[in-house]
């Protein structure tokens, strides 16, 4: 009769036990659906503004659109747009954190957070768009080919049998990859590499977005953009991670708010214009805002 009653006592302990546990659980599972829930309902903006500071790629050897200046101090067509970001979304244009990126490395600064923003001369490609969210353009450009005036390359069939140097991740790299497979490429990871190679005759030309291009020969006297434009007019844009709806509705809102102030114009006449010269316009080059039709 003892042992029955400690059988049925130590029966109903486990009972209480496995309910306890059980309800332990269900509570940890309702607590993680909450915090599920709420890391969902907390946006990206919010985050950013608990964060103090928007972090946006650039470039660092892409001058007049991204580089460092001899104070160490980030410049540029592109730097000038993070910075009013920065004002217009933290109320202050210095809470900007540049982070200082190559072409190929674009996509995987978004993807893996290191960034909120990508604004170095990201160019809007179908590929790219499968990876990342494009908000509206500030730009149009087309690619370019530069080479020495004494043996000037005006036209594709001139590269056939020569080297033709581009930056990695870029659309020049893309382009003729894709359409000039015949066209052998000398690939280097950062710009000041690939210009570096040109001037070391490395190669007969170097094909790179043509608004860089004209910058670059108007420094360097030695070389001209004999292709002007090949292929489409491409867009640039800002960039976002995929599926970042909050900040990419927040810039498409920004950059039509600055588009009315014509805030492009102006920065092109304070950053690209010095470069440019008079050989082209901002009208060439500029987008104020909305992809135009």
């Amino acid at each position: 009769m003892k042992k029955e009653f400690i059988k049925k006592g130590l029966s109903l302990l486990s009972l209480v036990i496995l309910v306890f546990a059980l309800a332990a659980c269900g509570n940890s599972a309702s607590t993680t659906e909450e915090n599920t829930k709420d890391d969902k309902s907390t946006s990206s903006i919010e985050v950013i503004k608990e964060r103090g500071k928007v972090r946006i790629a650039v470039f660092s050897d892409k001058p007049p659109f991204g580089y460092i200046d001899q104070n160490g101090k980030n410049q540029g067509y592109d730097v000038l747009l993070g910075k009013r970001i920065a004002k217009d979304l933290l109320g202050d244009e210095s809470k900007v954190e540049f982070v200082l990126t190559e072409a190929q490395n674009r996509v995987d600064l978004l993807k893996s957070d290191k960034v909120d923003i990508t604004l170095a001369n990201f160019t809007v490609t179908p590929e790219r768009a499968e990876q990342v969210d494009f908000a509206n353009p500030y730009m149009k450009v087309a690619i370019g080919v530069v080479s020495p005036k004494n043996t000037e390359i005006t036209s594709v069939d001139q590269l056939k049998g020569k080297k033709l140097l581009v930056t990695k991740g870029t659309t020049a790299e893309t382009y003729f990859t894709t359409n000039h497979p015949d066209v052998e490429q000398v690939k280097y990871d950062q710009n000041t590499e690939t210009f570096e190679a040109l001037k070391d005759n490395r190669g007969a030309a170097m094909a790179q977005d043509n608004a860089l291009l004209y910058g670059w020969a108007k420094e360097n006297p030695d070389y001209t953009v004999g292709i002007k434009e090949i292929g489409n007019i491409d867009y640039i844009a800002p960039a976002v991670k995929k599926g970042n709806k909050d900040l990419l509705d927040w810039l498409n809102k920004e950059l039509e708010t600055l588009g009315k102030e014509q805030f492009f114009h102006a920065a092109y006449e304070e950053t690209l214009k010095p470069a440019f010269g008079d050989e082209i316009s901002a009208d060439d080059v500029v987008v104020e805002g909305v992809k135009e039709k």
